[in-house]
């Protein structure tokens, strides 16, 4: 009797270690597991938290929302297939200091020149702010349409162009991300 219990605890706690890798939570910011976007239902692929410094000081918690789940980072850059990045701020971060990690995040990963992009950078370097602890910042990426961007669900605008959605995503996605802790997690792989 005590193997059999011993049996089931066991396999109980395999098929929870076996679920899916996207957890609705990271350092305390919760996202949910699934939503729809342009009428397509989009999936946790994972979450990250982006530290910066020597001190690794939290900055924000990113969550990857895919049609189909994947751990192939250049797979999932490449797709056509509806994309939604959320950075939730666990801290004050300046205007500024995000111009300066989008123009490092271009730089690194950029599927193109950037040079090519870089009215569709200047469009959106145009529309960030200072963000506080609690902001919310959200790419979508309907292929065709182009990039929503986003901030504390009042809508910036659109960024048109596949060059410029698949150059942004890869910022998070590509060779030089911010962090690998980051990248890792937002494959599904924490």
């Amino acid at each position: 009797m005590r193997s059999a219990i011993s049996l089931m605890l066991a396999a109980g706690l395999v098929a929870s270690l076996a679920g899916p890798a996207a957890a609705g939570e990271k350092a305390g910011v919760k996202m949910p597991d699934a939503i729809e976007v342009a009428g397509k239902p989009l999936k946790l692929n994972g979450m990250g938290l982006r530290e910066a410094t020597f001190l690794n000081i939290d900055v924000y918690v990113a969550g990857l929302y895919l049609e189909t789940v994947s751990s192939d980072a250049a797979a999932i850059v490449r797709s056509s297939q509806v994309k939604r990045l959320v950075l939730r701020f666990v801290r004050s971060v300046d205007r500024d200091d995000i111009l300066e990690a989008w123009r490092d995040g271009f730089k690194g990963n950029a599927t193109v020149k950037v040079s090519t992009i870089q009215p569709a950078i200047d469009q959106l370097n145009g529309w960030m702010k200072d963000f506080s602890d609690g902001d919310r910042l959200v790419f979508t990426d309907v292929p065709g349409e182009g990039v929503t961007v986003e901030i504390n669900g009042t809508r910036k605008g659109v960024i048109k162009g596949d060059d410029f959605a698949r150059s942004l995503f890869a910022i998070w996605l590509g060779p030089k991300p911010p962090t690998s802790d980051l990248k890792t997690g937002l494959l599904g792989k924490h």
